[in-house]
């Protein structure tokens, strides 16, 4: 899962950052980088190692800037080579990370290539660092509100312009990202763990937004272009989530953590009733009749688990399906089947097959991996 993170302050924001990316290791990656924006306009230093070898390469370049993004990727388009990592530059004018695929990647980019633009990378995210720059017209929250209009396929962007000091911009459809609120500075960030001891202040971005931070605060529209204002919380997140420490690797980590973790979502069973699922009488659930999982990765493994759980204890046929292959083929819905959605690392959904019924449910739990 890849990650970003982005800050405007008025102070050096290089090392947070940095920073930022290091609490993000633990969903894996294969590359990283850092775009800052300072007075010499856009610069930035990629990698194929570690986040760590990231930071010892910008510190001993003495890079600082107030205004910056960062990401670690994990390739879908373009082997993990340098310059296919992120973030992608446009003319060097525009700065942009992305997490997500973007399907109709091959048409944009061939239009982009009529029109002058020429591609470094063999990634789908350059398509939208042209874009971006092909409709900035002096102002990047316009330019990037237009540019996702044109997009299909999932995304979480945060964007950066030569000309715009102290803004990132960032948009979000299927992938999260969320907006930090600090003293006189902003974040955006794909995880509120990124910006722990930073800020605990978070917004959470609702599908379709597009936000602008500055250094007096942020703005979002909404998918219909509307000016929409999004709640911010306090967010305890615990900071020793993100560190490794006496394991050899987040994948020992999280293996000799599963006790734990199951301890502490059995702990909230008891809270778990129709009325969480806005179902107060428990009408809806009564009908299901089967379970659907989808899930990838190692969620889709902790699906297989929940399969067994489901038809042991609850007597419910339940099937597990790949959710990348399953949105491509032509399924037969049932209307009495309960859908479990699971993320990685945002929230996992539930679900009738009926589109009116959908109920979010938080992340972390056994089912969610």
């Amino acid at each position: 899962m890849c990650g970003i993170v982005g800050a405007a302050a008025r102070r050096d924001i290089v090392p947070l950052l940095v920073e930022g990316l290091r609490r993000l290791e633990y969903r894996g990656y294969d590359s990283c980088g850092v775009a800052m924006l300072g007075a010499g306009g856009l610069a930035r230093v990629r990698s194929v190692e570690r986040v760590a070898a990231l930071g010892a390469r910008v510190a001993k370049q003495k890079l600082a800037a107030e205004t910056g993004i960062a990401h670690t990727r994990w390739a879908t388009h373009g082997a993990p080579v340098t310059h296919n990592a992120h973030p992608i530059f446009s003319r060097g004018e525009i700065a942009l990370v992305h997490n997500g695929i973007i399907e109709n990647h091959g048409d944009l980019r061939a239009e982009l290539k009529a029109r002058g633009y020429a591609f470094e990378t063999q990634t789908d995210t350059e398509v939208i660092a042209h874009l971006v720059h092909s409709l900035y017209k002096g102002s990047l929250f316009d330019a990037v509100g237009r540019a996702v209009k044109r997009l299909s396929g999932a995304y979480a962007i945060a964007v950066v312009a030569k000309g715009e000091p102290h803004h990132v911009v960032g948009a979000r459809a299927g992938s999260p990202l969320v907006v930090g609120v600090g003293k006189g500075e902003m974040f955006l960030a794909s995880d509120a763990l990124a910006l722990a001891g930073t800020t605990d202040r978070i917004a959470y971005l609702d599908e379709g937004d597009v936000a602008e931070i500055a250094l007096d605060g942020f703005r979002v529209r909404d998918a219909a272009g509307r000016e929409v204002q999004r709640a911010v919380k306090t967010v305890k997140v615990a900071e020793a989530a993100a560190d490794l420490g006496p394991y050899r690797h987040f994948m020992q980590k999280e293996i000799f953590e599963q006790p734990r973790a199951v301890a502490d979502t059995l702990e909230g069973v008891e809270g778990i009733a129709p009325s969480l699922f806005n179902d107060p009488k428990g009408a809806i659930l009564r009908k299901v009749d089967s379970v659907l999982i989808l899930a990838c990765g190692t969620s889709y493994y902790s699906g297989l688990t929940a399969k067994e759980w489901f038809e042991s204890f609850a007597r419910l046929p339940t099937q597990v399906e790949i959710a990348s292959e399953y949105r491509y083929r032509d399924s037969i819905p049932n209307p009495n089947t309960l859908v479990v959605v699971v993320s990685q690392s945002g929230t996992g959904e539930i679900a009738t097959t009926s589109p009116s019924s959908a109920w979010s449910v938080p992340s972390g739990s056994t089912l969610a991996g």
